[in-house]
């Protein structure tokens, strides 16, 4: 099991995962039809969760990434209570859940949102995930053969704020990916309609991915849930496919 010392308490965290251990996991979900939900947990998600809990909301708002948002750049703004309270069920949920290292240098984030704010916002809500992986995990999947692989001869729903540029992308030589629905999704509020068109085209796919910032995590597990089907948190490993990079 992994633990991990909080002050004097010791938070059981349940199984680490490596990523051929998590790709092992997916094939086993898509060969035998099983739902399967993947969500990841980073500074933005770290701030949402930690919104009148376990930081005041002021503290919250003082942030760079929480002034971003509130310019319209990170698909919600702040405070938003609802989607603290989502994001909690579903990362409580998720089959797998990504989490930074102690040493993390994957992100540019300041180290205090990092994975110390990750343990204390678990702490506090009781989220417990029963396997763990890395956060940045997406950003190995846009480069890893074995991913593509996986997904190859499977039907894509790609759902992200300009999903045809990577369509198209995933459709070319060495990807050959078959994308057989495409959603915009841009902002918070898109999220129950975005659903809504999910459970619609249950039967015309496979697996999902979600490129859509902190809303992603709510996507995919609920997606999962409700279609019985895969749903990975894809995040920037589209920019990735567009850029060559993250950022």
């Amino acid at each position: 099991m992994f633990q991990q010392r909080l002050g004097r308490v010791i938070v059981d965290y349940g199984v680490y995962l490596e990523q051929y251990e998590v790709l092992g996991r997916l094939e086993h979900a898509l060969t035998h039809r099983l739902p399967y939900s993947l969500v990841r947990v980073g500074d933005g998600e770290n701030l949402v969760l930690a919104q009148d809990g376990v930081w005041p909301i002021q503290e919250v708002l003082k942030e760079p990434w929480a002034m971003k948002a509130n310019k319209g750049l990170k698909g919600t703004f702040l405070p938003n209570l609802v989607l603290r309270d989502q994001l909690i069920a579903s990362v409580k949920k998720a089959d797998i859940v990504g989490i930074l290292p102690y040493d993390d240098m994957s992100i540019k984030a300041p180290v205090h949102l990092k994975r110390m704010l990750t343990d204390s916002v678990f702490l506090h809500y009781g989220i417990t995930p029963s396997a763990l992986c890395h956060a940045c995990i997406n950003r190995e999947w846009a480069v890893s053969s074995r991913f593509w692989d996986l997904l190859r001869g499977r039907r894509v729903l790609l759902a992200t704020a300009k999903p045809k540029p990577i369509r198209n992308i995933l459709a070319t030589w060495p990807y050959s990916i078959k994308v057989t629905q495409t959603l915009v999704v841009e902002r918070y509020e898109q999220i129950e309609e975005t659903l809504k068109q999910v459970e619609a085209y249950a039967n015309s796919f496979d697996i999902a991915l979600f490129s859509c910032g902190v809303n992603a995590v709510v996507l995919a597990q609920q997606t999962a849930e409700r279609t019985g089907k895969a749903a990975l948190d894809f995040g920037k490993a589209s920019n990735i496919l567009l850029q060559g990079r993250a950022n």
